[in-house]
Order: C-alpha cells, then sequence, then structure tokens
C-alpha cells in the first residue's frame, strides 16, 4: 500500500511541512504490518530503523535478566518507535511488541540521516520529540518512586480511560503490574481499594470509572 501524505501530516516529525516536502520524503518511506503478540524490536538487537505507529498499539518495555517486564509506554498512532539508538548509533534500548494488529510506517537509518539534512525543519521536530520522551520517562521515574501502588493504579485508570475516540488495546492486570512496577496480586488489591473508595466498579472483564475526580484524588493527578 502506497504511503498517504495524510498519515505523514499527523507524524510529529513532519509538522510543519509543506505538501511538497511531504511528498518527496514519501520515497524514504516504508509500510509494515504487524500482528497481535509480534515482536517488533528486541531490546539489543542492531537499530537498523525508526518506525512510527499508524495504527493499533504497541507495547514499549524493558525485562530484567530475572524476567521481570517493565512496560514504560504504550505507544498510539503517530508515537515513534526507537528514536535514540537510531540517533545514537547504538543497539535497541527497548523491546517493542504489538497490542493489537499494527501498521507501521519506517525509515531506515541511512535514510534518515538524507532526510535530516535535506529538511532541517525535521531536526527541529526531533528536539521536541526527544524532549518529550524525556518528560515522560521522568514521570514515570517519579510514580515509581515516590507515589503508592494504589496511586500508580488510579493514574494508569486515568490515562488509559482516553476520550473514547477510537479503540484502545484492553489491559490485563498482569499489563497493569508491568506498568506500575508491581506484582499482580497489588493489581488486584489495589482496584479493589478503589472501588472500595467508590472511585471505580468493578465488572465481569470491565472497570468503570464511576468518580472521575475521587480517582485524580487519589492518582495525585492535577487538571
Amino acid at each position: 500500500m502506497a504511503v498517504r501524505i495524510e498519515v505523514l501530516k499527523s507524524i510529529p516529525y513532519c509538522s510543519g511541512l509543506s505538501l511538497a516536502e511531504l511528498d518527496s520524503i514519501r520515497k524514504f518511506i516504508f509500510e509494515k504490518t504487524v500482528e497481535k503478540e509480534e515482536i517488533i524490536l528486541l531490546d539489543g538487537d542492531s537499530a537498523e530503523a525508526l518506525y512510527f505507529v499508524v495504527s493499533g498499539a504497541v507495547k514499549v518495555f524493558k525485562t530484567s535478566a530475572e524476567g521481570k517486564e517493565q512496560i514504560l509506554s504504550i505507544a498510539g498512532p503517530w508515537e515513534s518507535l526507537n528514536d535514540a539508538s537510531v540517533f545514537d548509533g547504538g543497539p535497541s534500548h527497548i523491546s517493542a511488541e504489538a497490542m493489537t494488529p499494527v501498521v507501521l510506517y519506517g525509515i531506515k537509518k541511512s535514510d534518515l540521516e538524507t532526510v535530516l539534512q535535506n529538511y532541517p525543519r525535521i531536526a527541529f521536530n526531533v528536539i521536541k520529540v526527544l524532549a518529550g520522551q524525556v518528560r515522560h520517562l521522568v514521570f514515570l521515574v517519579e510514580d515509581l518512586s515516590f507515589k503508592h501502588v494504589v496511586g500508580r493504579v488510579a493514574k494508569i485508570l486515568l490515562e488509559r480511560a482516553g476520550d473514547g475516540v477510537g479503540p484502545r488495546p484492553r489491559l490485563t492486570q498482569q499489563d497493569m503490574a508491568a506498568m506500575a512496577g508491581t506484582a499482580r496480586e497489588m493489581i488486584s488489591r489495589s482496584l479493589k481499594t478503589l472501588e472500595g473508595g467508590g472511585a471505580i466498579r468493578l465488572e465481569r472483564h470491565r472497570i468503570v470509572i464511576t468518580d472521575k475526580e475521587v480517582l485524580r484524588e487519589i492518582a495525585g493527578v492535577t487538571v
């Protein structure tokens, strides 16, 4: 399938580019489709390309030597994967797995260098994207270091509730544990605590947020 200019316009790396520039860049982009649970990137492998999520959801994570998983983010449409490794020339520093069927746009590392030289505006956009990723990781470290597990779970529920636009992957309690940096059993206890506090209602295979203000207070999130 041909790479679409309309999609490129939505990718932060291409913000502010003219249609003519996007059309010129399009020849460097390739499309890749990935099935659910397929590994896209593996920690330690050579970083050959930068990827952008066009549709679907991708779990970005690290795994310890003991097999414990820490989810760093769940990347959705227009977000990029493997930025730092492509730019610093090192191996992939994260693993990425499709949580749903996924469509990706990719650009080879060698082609990316050519594009950056020819379109300086993209280099400015890259700085903004990388700064946003650093900010996200700082907040993640803050949550894991200073926030109680119940507060972390409340924040995950708020973030994953979204705005009701577009499908979102269903998180298991194991997924939530890997995001919150805790054991699955602690997620179950935390959900019951939140239910007891009136913030959520637990139904079969579903969590219903009943009071967002209470959930925000427990999560320590300000509007």
